[in-house]
C-alpha cells in the first residue's frame, strides 16, 4: 500500500485507462507513394500521417502496417521494391517491412522535400539547393550537386524511362536540366515556359514527359527532340499532380489545389470529363495503377480514394475510400447500446461515424446543406460553399426509432434552425427544426432527444426551449411563461427515461425542473456560478453540471438536491461523461487533464495529463473504451478500461497530486489485413540477440542436433534401404479392381435377372406343407400337365408358373393374368396364401421376353378349372 501511494505522489500515469489506438487518421498534404508486391501480386499505397506513415492495400484499403515514429513530421515519402524512404526535416530514413528503420542518411542542411529511388541509389533534394545521390545499402554519398536557389530551385525530379543513369530536374524558375548522375555531367538544359515547374511525370510513350506548371498549364514535351507535342490549360490554379493511364485509353489526370481532378484525352487533345470536389482540399497526388483502370488519390483533407473508370464517356466514380475529419472534431458521442459506433462532429461541418471493430464499418453522413430549392428561388448562382451549413456545435442521438425516422438532431454554429440526420441512410434529414417566432440574432445552443426517440428538445440563446416531433418535424410547444424558459442563453437540456421530467439550465445561474407533458415549471435550483454544460445519467438519475468557475456539481433529480461537489480543474471544463453504472464521472478540461471522479466516495480516483487539451469525451455503454478528441488533432483516440481486464486498486488521490503525461494512442495495423508487404523472403534468417560484446550466442538446438552434422555420410549409408521398394503385382486387365492405394478386386454382383430367378424359387410356408402330397412331374420330360393326381391344384399352378416364367420365351399379357385370378378363386378347392400369389405376379409379368398368344393362357385356364 505504501508503494502504491508513493507511485501516486510521483505521478505514475493513469491507473484506470491505457492508450489503445487512434481512429480517423489516413493522410495529409504529403504525396503518397505506390508500390507493387510481386509475391502478393497486389498494389500498396503509402501515406504520411504526422511522424509516421501508413501502408494500405489498394484492393480493400485495409491498413497493413504502421511505421515507427520519426523525430519530426514527414515531409516526403518514396518507395522502391525493397524499402520505403521517408524524409523528416534534414534526416532521411529507410524502412524495411514498412515499419523498422534500417538505414539513416545524414548530409542535408535544409529540409528535404523531394525523394527519388533509382535502382541501388536514392536521390534527394532539399530547399537549400543541394541534390545528393546516396548509396542505398551503404548509406554513403555517391554524388552531391549544388544549385543556387535564386537561379535554379529544384522543385520536381524524375527518371526518364530507358534513360540509363539520367535524371530530369525541374525548378521553380521554369527551367529543366537533364543530368547524368554517374558521370556528374549536365547533358541538356530546357529553357522552360516562363512558369515554375510543379510536377514532372513520365508518359506511357518513351522520350515524352508531362510537365505541370504553377500557372495551370500542362505541357507534353519530347525531351529527345526538345519539342512540345501538345499543351493544356487548367483553370483551377497550379497543377498539383499528373497521372497517365497505362491500360489502353490515352487519358491523363491532373489535380488542382481546389480538390478538382480533370481528365484529358491525349488523342483528341481535349477535356473528357472532370471530377469536381474529389477532395475538399488540394489533391496531393494522383497515381494510376499499372495496367488497371484505377486511380488512387490522396489529399490534405485526410482522405484516400480509389476511382474506377467504368462510366460512359470516360468518367470515373468512387470505388472505395478511407476518410476522416479534415478539421479537428469537437463533439463525440457513442451511438447505440453496443458501444461499437462513435458519432463525431468536426469543424469541417461533417458528421461521421467511426467503428471500433473495423474501418470498413465507418460511415460519413456528409455535410449539412440548406434547402436548395427555396434558396435557389430567391438567389441564383449560389456557390458550393454557400450551400453548406457551418460546423456542428452540439448534437444528440437516439437509436430507438432510427429505422422509422431521423434519430439525430444537430445544432450549427450561428444558426437557429436545427437539422435532423438519418444514421441508417447516412444522409441529412428533411426537417429543419426552427421555432415559429423568435429574434433574428438567436441561435440554437443545446439539444436533447427523448429516450423513446419521438421528441427533440432544443434550447436557444434567447432563452427559449422548444419541443418538436421528429416524425413530422412539427413544433409541439415551448416551456415557460411568455415562451421563455430562462432569462439568458440556454446552456443545457435533458429529459428523464420515462419522459416525465425535463431539465434546463441557463446563463441565469438557474437549474429548472419542468413537467414534460404540461411544460409547467415545478422547481428551480440556484447555482453558485453560471453553468457551461450538463450531462444526465438516466438510469441513476444523476445530473452533472460543469460551472464556469471550474467546479462540478452532481444533482439528484429525485430529491432535487446537490449531492456531490468536485473541485480540482484549473481550466474550462469542455466535456464530461458517466460510466454505464453511474459510479464514475469522467471530465476533460483545458488544463490538459482527464480526471475520473468516484461518486459514492466523492473522491478523485484517477488523473493524467495529455499533450494536447481534450475537447470531447465519451465512455462506451459497455464501459470498455474511453474516447477523446483533442485540440488541433484530426483523430479520435481510444483508451481501454483496465478494470475490465483485471483488478485495479483505486485509491483517493491527494490534493497535491501531480499527474504524469500519458502518450496519446497511435494507429495500429489491422490483424485481418496484416501482411509482410516487402520482397524479402519470409523464411530469412535472423541472428539471435547477443548477450554481450565479448560473448557469442549459440543456437538453442539440442546437442544431438549439431553433433550429427559431423556424421552425415555415416547416417546416410546406415539409412540407405537394402533393396529398392518393389511395386505390387498388377492385376489382369480383365479383372475389375476398386480405386485406392492398395489393389483390391471387385466382388461380383448379381444381375437383375439372376436375382429375380432366385426370388422365384422361394416358397411360402403353405407350399412347403403341401409339397409332400403333390406329384411333381417334369414338364420337359413328359410334356403333359397334371390333372387328376394332384391333391392341391395350387402347387401344380405354382410349379407350372415357375416353369413357364423361367423357361418360356413369351410372357402372357397382364389382362390374361387378371382373368386367371377370379377363376382361381372360384374353381380351386384350396386357396393359396395371398403372399404366394403376389409373389408370383411380378415374376410372371417380368421374367419373359415376349408376349405369347392368348390361346396358351386359355388352355392353361381350362386345365386348371377341371
Amino acid at each position: 500500500l505504501c508503494c502504491h501511494v508513493e507511485t501516486f505522489l510521483a505521478g505514475g500515469g493513469s491507473s484506470l485507462f491505457s492508450g489503445f489506438r487512434v481512429l480517423g487518421l489516413y493522410s495529409n498534404h504529403v504525396p503518397h507513394a505506390l508500390r507493387y508486391h510481386k509475391k502478393h501480386r497486389e498494389f500498396y499505397v503509402v501515406t504520411a500521417v504526422g511522424k509516421c506513415f501508413h501502408t494500405y492495400n489498394v484492393n480493400r484499403l485495409g491498413i497493413v502496417a504502421v511505421s515507427n515514429s520519426l523525430p519530426d513530421d514527414i515531409s516526403c515519402v518514396a518507395a522502391d521494391r525493397m524499402l520505403v524512404f521517408a524524409a523528416a526535416g534534414q534526416l532521411i530514413s529507410a524502412f524495411a517491412r514498412n515499419k523498422e528503420v534500417v538505414m539513416c542518411y545524414h548530409g542535408h542542411s535544409q529540409e528535404v522535400r523531394v525523394l527519388l529511388p533509382l535502382g541501388d541509389q536514392l536521390i534527394s533534394a532539399d530547399s537549400g539547393g543541394d541534390v545528393i545521390v546516396w548509396d542505398v545499402q551503404g548509406g554513403d554519398v555517391y554524388l552531391r550537386l549544388q544549385f543556387d536557389p535564386a537561379t535554379f530551385d529544384v522543385t520536381a525530379m524524375m527518371h526518364p524511362s530507358t534513360y540509363l543513369n539520367k535524371v530530369l530536374l525541374g525548378s521553380s524558375q521554369g527551367a529543366l536540366q537533364l543530368w547524368n548522375i554517374k558521370t556528374s555531367k549536365l547533358l541538356f538544359t530546357f529553357p522552360g515556359w516562363s512558369a515554375g515547374v510543379t510536377v514532372l511525370q513520365q508518359t506511357p510513350a518513351v522520350d515524352t514527359v508531362g510537365i505541370g506548371t504553377a500557372t495551370g498549364r500542362i505541357i507534353i514535351h519530347n525531351i529527345r527532340l526538345d519539342e512540345t507535342l501538345m499543351s493544356f490549360t487548367q483553370d483551377w490554379g497550379p497543377i498539383s499532380s499528373l497521372a497517365f493511364r497505362t491500360d489502353g485509353p490515352p487519358i491523363m489526370a491532373s489535380g488542382s489545389p481546389q480538390g478538382h481532378i480533370a481528365f484529358w484525352d491525349l488523342d483528341r487533345r481535349q477535356l473528357v470529363t472532370q471530377q469536381r470536389h474529389a477532395h475538399s482540399t488540394a489533391v496531393a497526388t494522383a497515381t494510376f495503377l499499372h495496367g488497371e483502370p484505377l486511380l488512387v488519390t490522396n489529399g490534405a483533407d485526410n482522405a484516400i480514394k480509389v476511382w474506377i473508370f467504368d462510366q460512359e464517356g470516360g468518367g470515373a466514380r468512387l470505388l472505395r475510400s478511407r476518410q476522416g475529419h479534415s478539421a479537428p472534431p469537437t463533439t463525440i458521442h457513442h451511438h447505440g447500446n453496443d458501444g461499437k459506433n462513435i458519432l463525431s462532429a468536426g469543424q469541417d461541418g461533417t458528421l461521421q461515424s467511426f467503428s471500433t471493430v473495423h474501418e470498413r464499418f465507418n460511415k460519413n453522413l456528409g455535410h449539412g446543406s440548406i434547402n436548395k430549392k427555396k434558396e435557389q428561388k430567391k438567389k441564383k448562382g449560389l456557390s458550393y460553399e454557400e450551400l453548406r451549413l457551418p460546423a456542428i456545435t452540439s448534437f444528440s442521438s437516439a437509436a430507438a426509432r432510427q429505422s422509422d425516422w431521423d434519430g439525430i438532431v444537430a445544432c450549427h454554429r450561428g444558426r437557429l434552425a436545427a437539422t435532423t440526420w438519418n444514421y441508417q441512410r447516412c444522409t441529412m434529414g428533411a426537417h429543419h427544426l426552427q421555432p415559429p417566432v423568435t429574434r433574428r440574432d438567436s441561435i440554437a445552443t443545446a439539444v436533447a432527444i427523448t429516450s423513446c426517440g419521438n421528441f427533440a428538445v432544443i434550447g436557444s440563446s434567447c432563452g427559449r426551449v422548444d419541443v418538436y416531433n421528429l416524425q413530422s418535424g412539427l413544433h409541439r410547444g415551448c416551456y415557460g411563461d411568455n415562451n421563455k424558459a430562462h432569462s439568458g442563453a440556454v446552456r443545457g437540456v435533458a429529459t428523464d427515461t420515462l419522459n416525465q421530467l425535463s431539465l434546463t439550465t441557463g446563463s441565469d445561474w438557474l437549474l429548472k425542473f419542468w413537467r414534460f407533458k404540461t411544460r409547467k415549471e415545478e422547481e428551480q435550483l440556484k447555482l453558485n456560478a453560471a453553468p457551461a454544460s450538463m450531462m444526465l445519467h438516466r438510469d441513476s438519475g444523476m445530473l452533472a453540471l460543469a460551472l464556469d468557475d471550474f467546479t462540478l456539481l452532481v444533482v439528484d433529480i429525485e430529491t432535487r438536491r446537490v449531492v456531490r461537489k468536485f473541485t480540482g480543474h484549473h481550466g474550462n471544463i469542455n466535456d464530461m461523461t458517466f460510466s454505464p453504472d453511474g459510479r464514475w464521472l469522467v471530465t476533460v478540461a483545458m488544463d490538459c487533464t482527464i480526471r475520473t471522479w468516484d461518486l459514492p466516495s466523492g473522491c478523485l480516483v484517477d488523473c493524467f495529463l495529455v499533450a494536447m487539451a481534450p475537447v470531447g469525451v465519451s465512455l462506451s455503454p459497455t464501459g470498455d473504451f474511453l474516447v477523446t478528441t483533442h485540440v488541433d488533432s484530426l483523430g479520435v483516440y481510444l483508451w481501454t478500461n483496465k478494470s475490465l481486464c483485471g483488478p485495479v486498486g483505486l485509491r483517493p488521490l491527494p490534493a497535491d497530486y501531480q499527474p504524469a503525461v500519458e502518450t496519446l494512442p497511435g494507429v495500429t495495423a489491422d490483424e485481418l489485413e496484416q501482411e509482410i508487404a516487402s520482397e524479402e523472403a519470409d523464411d530469412a534468417f535472423e541472428s539471435a540477440d547477443q548477450l554481450g560484446a565479448e560473448l557469442v550466442t549459440l543456437s538453442l538446438m539440442p546437442e544431438s542436433r549439431w553433433k550429427s552434422l559431423l556424421h552425415l555420410d555415416v547416417i546416410k549409408r546406415r539409412n540407405k534401404p537394402a533393396a529398392p521398394p518393389a511395386a505390387p503385382a498388377a492385376a489382369p486387365f480383365f479383372l475389375p479392381t476398386l480405386p485406392g492405394l492398395t489393389p483390391r478386386f471387385m466382388s461380383p454382383t448379381a444381375t437383375e435377372q439372376e436375382t429375380q430367378v432366385e426370388l422365384l424359387f422361394l416358397k411360402s410356408c403353405f407350399i412347403l406343407l403341401t409339397l409332400d402330397d403333390c406329384v411333381v412331374v417334369d414338364y420337359y420330360k413328359n410334356k403333359t400337365f397334371i390333372t387328376n393326381n394332384s391333391v392341391c391344384p395350387e402347387t401344380d399352378i405354382l410349379h407350372l408358373s415357375a416353369l413357364y416364367s423361367t423357361c418360356c420365351l413369351c410372357t402372357p399379357p397382364v389382362a390374361s393374368v387378371l382373368h386367371l385370378m377370379p377363376l382361381y378363386s372360384t374353381c380351386c378347392l384350396c386357396t393359396p396364401p395371398v403372399g404366394s400369389v403376389l409373389h408370383l405376379m411380378p415374376l410372371y409379368s417380368t421374367s419373359c421376353l415376349c408376349t405369347p398368344p392368348d390361346a396358351s393362357v386359355l388352355h392353361l385356364l381350362a386345365l386348371y378349372s377341371t
